[in-house]
């Protein structure tokens, strides 16, 4: 068997790891062969490239309740509901389609998600 052929994605995990690494608490190791970004011991950022050859270059990420349905809705181009995760109400983000400020907006969101709350108080200055 042949393995699947991996996108040209280095640029895009480039830019994603710059966002996710320069955020406090986070660390970045391979979780299911892929580049996974934790904030503490909990995911908040998953690559994706070509995962089961669905030929996105995307992250994963968590987003506040209802607010899947709404993104994927308003630009199905963008956003999609990703597998595994997808029923906890987590969103893929087509890296291709997405410019610096929407990735930015996107990444702070999911480590606010995710963040334990002690951590977030101390950045917070409270």
């Amino acid at each position: 068997m042949v393995p699947a052929r991996k996108t040209n994605s280095s640029k895009q995990l480039a830019r994603v790891r710059k966002r996710c690494l320069a955020l406090p608490g986070t660390s970045e190791r391979v979780s299911h062969g892929e580049p996974t970004f934790f904030v503490g011991k909990k995911v908040f950022v998953m690559f994706a490239d070509n995962h089961h050859d669905d030929g996105r270059v995307a992250v994963w990420l968590p987003v506040p309740p209802g607010m899947q349905e709404a993104l994927i809705s308003e630009n199905p181009d963008t956003f999609f509901r990703p597998p595994y995760v997808g029923h906890r109400g987590w969103i893929g983000l087509k890296l291709n389609d997405a410019d610096d400020a929407l990735l930015d907006a996107h990444v702070q969101l999911a480590w606010e998600q995710i963040a334990p709350g002690k951590l977030l108080k101390e950045v917070s200055g409270g």
